[in-house]
């Protein structure tokens, strides 16, 4: 396998709620600070790691830390937990499925609804919903009161395992768009621009992070590194698929919150083609990335997006073809060591 399994595998299984990625800043410090000339951490809790460049200008990449999550939001009397979501959650992707409730300690957690067993007639053709699931730390209340309190996060437990030629497991929204983005500064060889490398904070509550790095950095221009859907899956209609598995990276034309610099997408599709790169087109209907933060920042940026096609996405079994990440370390290199300040004026 072409690419640093051990470190994807590091990234997808560590904790980080919105808000709490500070487990994952640790990682992302160490493996970029040796790639750049300064690192630091701003007030909302991004990595901003800059690498100086030949020529002026500013080149910010942004992969957010963050993974879909869960708050604390009441202990019952018999110590089971209700919670409220931090991000977009299908409700049926809970059933049966195992949690870290991040308390005055870790504790391992399942998530329980009303067993199928005694459900009527009426429960079994409705929908499950959020508020239909409890947290289960199989404490009795007492211990639970004293570990747990309102307002602690909640993440999903899963191992990072490989599956035939593909790598399944959880967060790789967006930890494989981190590992693209350290992967890609190890991989470039020279950088026209100052590289701004930015690990990004609360993206799944509304790219907040982002927002914060590209006010303070004002790039001139802007690559966020993120998943799209691969629902090239048997009850998908072909013209619906929006990425492969398999069909290399994709680059975004478009998605719910942005249409991305069409020079910088037409640029990285020439990258592509000169480089060998297998690559795709991504045009995702609904959702957004960091691209648009990066696109509002500052004086307004030249922003782009590489995306790595994803099964399953936002569950714990969320599924990546290890090629594909290699074509999107290849492009983010290819990018840092060609692209110029004044490249993609409109």
């Amino acid at each position: 396998m072409a690419i640093n399994l051990p470190l994807l595998k590091e990234l997808c299984e560590i904790p980080g709620a919105p808000g709490h990625e500070e487990r994952v800043r640790k990682i992302v410090i160490r493996e970029l600070e040796p790639l750049c000339d300064s690192i630091e951490v701003d007030g909302i809790g991004n990595v901003v790691a800059m690498k100086k460049g030949s020529e002026e200008g500013r080149f910010m990449m942004s992969g957010h830390m963050d993974e879909i999550s869960f708050m604390v939001s009441h202990i019952g009397d018999t110590g089971f937990l209700h919670f409220v979501p931090l991000g977009g959650f299908d409700p049926k992707t809970l059933t049966a499925q195992r949690v870290i409730v991040h308390g005055r300690e870790d504790l391992l957690g399942v998530m329980g609804s009303k067993p199928i067993h005694i459900m009527t007639d009426e429960d079994r053709k409705k929908t499950l919903r959020l508020e239909d699931f409890t947290i289960d730390l199989g404490l009795p209340v007492e211990k639970v009161k004293e570990l747990v309190r309102v307002g602690d996060v909640v993440t999903r437990e899963r191992e990072i395992v490989l599956m035939g030629d593909l790598i399944n497991g959880k967060s790789f929204d967006d930890r494989v768009g981190v590992f693209v983005m350290i992967e890609g500064l190890r991989a470039s060889k020279s950088n026209r621009m100052d590289i701004y490398a930015v690990g990004s904070a609360q993206e799944e509550i509304g790219i907040r992070g982002a927002m914060v790095a590209a006010r303070n950095i004002d790039p001139d221009l802007g690559i966020a590194l993120d998943v799209t859907l691969a629902n090239d899956v048997p009850f998908v209609e072909q013209h619906l698929f929006v990425s492969k598995l398999g069909g290399g990276t994709a680059i975004k034309a478009y998605d719910g919150s942005v249409v991305p610099n069409w020079k910088l997408r037409d640029r990285m599709r020439e990258l592509c083609e000169e480089r060998g790169i297998p690559h795709q087109m991504e045009v995702l209907p609904r959702g957004g990335t960091d691209t648009a933060a990066i696109q509002r920042g500052g004086k307004g940026a030249a922003a782009g997006c590489i995306s790595v096609p994803t099964r399953y996405v936002h569950s714990v079994i969320e599924t990546v073809h290890p090629d594909d990440v290699d074509a999107s370390i290849q492009l983010m290199a290819a990018l840092i060591e060609t692209c110029g300040k004044d490249d993609f004026r409109l």
